[in-house]
């Protein structure tokens, strides 16, 4: 284990190289992004929280709470309750709140109640979706849409001109 150097007291061991040529190879096959396999919530699985990943997601059990991903795939018996944030979101089962993606397909028998802020949107046939569509060129930076009965509000109460100091006649 230790071996006596001439050069050192007898009782100083003298150190192995402190990385080994393998050990860097594994450390760096480490540190490399490789392709993921999606992640799946099963229809036994009941999540309450939000849910972040980096790669995919199936999910086909049921999740109360805020999505995140770069690829979601709503399974026919997969349930959402809250926000649903991807790249690409495809339903085939039920969502109860916003999807913000630059892609969205509500395949044949997803239930969509909510809104979707959107660059790509395509609806089969017998999809169902109640709520508001806002096309964006990045949906995912950008605010969602404003209900009619709330831009009405804002517009009713905002400030007029004049209160600015700002008037409309040639000084």
């Amino acid at each position: 284990m230790f071996t006596k150097n001439s050069k050192t007291p007898d009782h100083t061991p003298v150190e192995a190289p402190k990385v080994a040529p393998a050990q860097d190879a594994i450390r760096g096959a480490a540190t490399k992004t490789a392709a993921r396999a999606a992640s799946i919530i099963c229809a036994d699985m009941k999540i309450n929280g939000s849910v972040i990943s980096e790669g995919s997601l199936q999910i086909d059990g049921i999740v109360d709470g805020d999505v995140s991903a770069t690829d979601i795939t709503i399974g026919a018996s997969g349930q959402i309750t809250g926000e649903v944030k991807a790249e690409v979101v495809k339903v085939k089962g039920k969502i109860r709140g916003s999807i913000r993606a630059r892609k969205v397909e509500l395949e044949t028998g997803a239930h969509v109640k909510g809104d979707i802020v959107h660059s790509s949107l395509q609806i089969q046939p017998n999809a169902v979706f109640e709520g508001q569509v806002k096309h964006a060129d990045d949906p995912l930076r950008e605010t969602g849409p404003v209900a009619a009965t709330e831009a009405k509000t804002m517009t009713a109460s905002s400030p007029s001109p004049a209160a600015f100091g700002i008037s409309s006649q040639p000084s």
